[in-house]
């Protein structure tokens, strides 16, 4: 049994930052692209970073240069270190993984991704 549990999210001023955390836990291997996802209320699910068993990196537009995907010192644990928080961050946040070692260009579909935390809220005011 897979699963994935999220966690560090919370309530934080504009400017802030945060640390979301995701234990990956049950996995044989760690052939997985790993990717997060956010999604307001109203909005469609919105991949915004992703890491592959490679280490390539990617980032969408809307969070490059202010937030970061790290893996911990297992495979098994990813990081979303979030700095220069905005109104427009708040979200419900998500880690997914996909059975792929590369994320390739649909990193930010969320449909590529077979497994799905529970969510983790971060609230920016």
């Amino acid at each position: 049994h897979v699963q994935l549990v999220e966690s560090g999210g919370g309530s934080v001023q504009a400017g802030g930052s945060l640390r979301l955390s995701c234990v990956a836990d049950g996995y044989s291997d760690r052939a997985y692209c790993l990717g997060w996802f956010r999604q307001a209320p109203g909005n469609e699910r919105e991949g915004i970073a992703a890491v592959d068993d490679y280490g390539a990196i990617s980032y969408a537009d809307s969070v490059k240069g202010r937030f970061t995907i790290s893996l911990g010192d297992t495979w098994n644990i990813l990081y979303l270190q979030m700095n220069s928080l905005k109104l427009e961050d708040t979200a419900m946040y998500y880690c997914a993984a996909q059975r792929s070692q590369y994320c390739g260009n649909g990193w930010k579909h969320a449909d590529e991704y077979r497994d799905w935390g529970q969510g983790t809220q971060v609230t920016v005011s």
